[in-house]
């Protein structure tokens, strides 16, 4: 594995280091991750997909009315 330097606000570093140790990680493996995702973009979509794809046996049971959709 190969080091990185990075330079960065430290507000900025300490309110990700909090992000991270919230999900239970440290900065580097939540870096790591981050990385991951930036380099490979095409897994998020393929991840996605297979997610709809899991999912496609949820249906609404019936069609809505249009006043139905636009309810807020």
């Amino acid at each position: 594995m190969k080091n990185v330097t990075l330079s960065a606000n430290e507000d900025s570093i300490e309110q990700a280091r909090a992000v991270a140790r919230s999900q239970n990680k440290t900065l580097n493996q939540a870096f790591r991750e981050w990385l991951e995702s930036y380099t490979h973009p095409d897994s998020a979509v393929e991840q996605y997909d297979a997610l709809m794809k899991r999912l496609s046996y949820v249906g609404d049971g019936r069609k809505f009315t249009r006043e139905e959709m636009n309810e807020r």
